[in-house]
């Protein structure tokens, strides 16, 4: 007998059905010819296949130790990451650097700060391996499903074969595809909703652009799209890498805290200090309001709600 899903994967795949719904009226607005262009519709995935990734992303046996899922550092719950300046790993120390936001990852055009993994299922295959990540390698997660009869079950019922590193690496790649983040306000002022926007929210993204933000920060992901020195006139925090992945901003708002090592507590925190270290501007107060101001505006919608930032945590 085949288990229930719980509530939660049962809502997204609802949700999923909900946001292929919004893409089709959304492509009857207009849209404006701006740098940063809407979010796409979530790709079709066969029900069975989303719904195995869900369990796995959740699933603490792909972890060295068994003590964490992918969602223990990716709160799907929250920002999509975990708001600590810096997740444990498997040995007990801490990660080298802020965990990025699983929400529109697979937006990006490579992954991971350094930027090293060129496809989502190489780089979801780099950190089932990794050992300070989930280490669960060398065929240690997948001999640990295969003895769940239920699991097995749904591998063959998805792949038609048995369970294997391949089908473990596709069906948590087809998940996280999945995991888009629609119905940010920006986006439906870029479709052709003029309301969607305050008047400070709308000088914010002007000044966005003419201060040269979005050099960087363009594109579906608003950014994710290129590597860039970061310190370029000024250091900004942790000097390694000298190159990192332009982050995405979306949902930027929610993600605190900021930068590869977490340094910027605050949204405006992290505008002053852009500002001054890739511009060699001293942004006024004005401006710092306008500019954060936009960039809530880039907040979307997962499971039909907000993206909303993680609790205080004290960890570092």
């Amino acid at each position: 007998m085949r288990r229930r899903l719980p509530a939660s994967i049962r809502a997204a795949l609802a949700g999923a059905a909900l946001l292929c719904a919004g893409a089709a009226l959304a492509v009857q607005w207009r849209s404006r010819d701006e740098p940063i262009t809407p979010l796409p519709p979530a790709p079709a995935i066969a029900p069975a296949k989303l719904a195995l990734g869900a369990l796995l992303f959740r699933d603490p046996r792909l972890s060295q130790r068994q003590t964490v899922s992918c969602n223990s550092c990716h709160d799907l719950g929250t920002s999509g990451a975990s708001g600590r300046n810096s997740d444990a790993a498997q040995d007990g120390g801490a990660l080298r650097m802020n965990t990025l936001t699983v929400f529109n990852a697979a937006l990006n055009y490579r992954f991971n700060w350094r930027g090293r993994r060129e496809t989502f299922e190489r780089f979801t295959a780099q950190v089932l391996d990794d050992p300070a990540l989930m280490g669960a390698a060398n065929g240690v997660a997948v001999a640990r499903l295969g003895r769940d009869p239920a699991m097995a079950a749904r591998f063959q019922a998805v792949y038609g074969r048995p369970i294997d590193e391949a089908a473990l690496v596709d069906a948590l790649a087809a998940y996280q595809r999945s995991l888009v983040t629609p119905g940010a306000r920006f986006d439906r002022w870029l479709a052709g909703d003029d309301r969607a926007l305050s008047a400070q929210e709308r000088r914010g993204y002007a000044r966005f652009k003419a201060l040269g933000c979005v050099s960087c920060h363009q594109g579906v992901n608003v950014g994710g799209n290129l590597m860039q020195r970061h310190g370029v006139f000024h250091p900004i925090g942790s000097q390694d890498p000298v190159l990192v992945r332009v982050p995405s901003l979306r949902n930027v708002a929610a993600s605190a805290p900021y930068f590869h090592d977490g340094s910027a507590p605050t949204l405006r925190h992290a505008v002053r200090a852009m500002g001054r270290a890739q511009l060699d501007l001293a942004l006024s107060p004005q401006e710092v309001d306008d500019i954060v101001a936009f960039l809530g505006t880039l907040t979307g919608n997962y499971q039909g709600k907000p993206v909303r930032p993680p609790l205080p945590s004290r960890g570092k």
